[in-house]
């Protein structure tokens, strides 16, 4: 599926890098945000963008500007925000006509969240997380979490069961305090969506399931079935 690559101006924060993945007649675009320690091109985002076109969804990945510079060190959320919030325009002015979804992975759908939170991101239907950090590995919290119950759009946390950074019962029970929210759990699969050889799957198996969950999803938001 082709690519094209696309500049977004973040207020504050000068240019960043996008990539837009369109299929013919899609029935929605996913403003897609990357993980803390790996950008728009990371092999995972990649094959997300990659798998969601093959199955009708748009997506527009791209970089928050501290991966822009070359930074390992996140941006502020205040500008982090701005770079949510910009690629969301940028992806309406790209498919016009098309519903919007927004999420990321991890830190991308914290990040995304609590844009949505703090005022609602414009025309966009649904919110899909890959991996929600709830917690830092091993301190398990529900601070992350408190800013979810002002977000009343549908929202989908697609999630490994062995997830060092979302305890499955506190992720339950903090979701079923959102009446938005909807869980996914991958069995086996870590942070990274990485299972183990005895789980008798491969992880491209595990992708795929995972992509027909949200693209599911995506198709039922952007119909009005969820």
């Amino acid at each position: 599926m082709p690519c094209r690559s696309v500049k977004i101006e973040v207020a504050g924060a000068g240019q960043v890098s996008g990539i837009l993945m369109m299929p013919e007649q899609a029935f929605a675009c996913l403003v897609l945000a990357h993980g803390a320690g790996a950008g728009m091109q990371h092999p995972f985002m990649a094959a997300v963008a990659a798998g969601l076109s093959a199955r009708g969804m748009a997506t527009l990945r791209y970089q928050f500007p501290y991966m822009e510079r070359g930074s390992k060190r996140p941006d502020a959320p205040p500008v982090a925000h701005a770079a949510v919030r910009a690629a969301v325009a940028a992806a309406a002015e790209l498919a016009p006509r098309v519903p919007l979804l927004a999420g990321g992975k991890s830190f991308g759908g914290r990040m995304t969240s609590q844009a949505q939170a703090e005022n609602p991101l414009p025309d966009v239907a649904s919110l899909a997380f890959l991996g929600f950090p709830l917690h830092p590995a091993g301190k398990p919290a529900i601070g992350r979490a408190q800013h979810l119950s002002a977000i009343s759009i549908p929202m989908l946390f697609l999630q490994g069961t062995r997830d060092a950074l979302a305890e499955r019962e506190l992720l339950a029970a903090t979701a079923a305090r959102v009446p938005s929210a909807r869980l996914h759990f991958v069995a086996d699969a870590d942070h990274s969506f990485h299972v183990p050889a005895r789980s008798g799957r491969s992880d491209r198996q595990v992708l795929n399931g995972m992509l027909d969950a949200l693209a599911g999803w995506g198709r039922d938001v952007s119909t009005g079935a969820s």
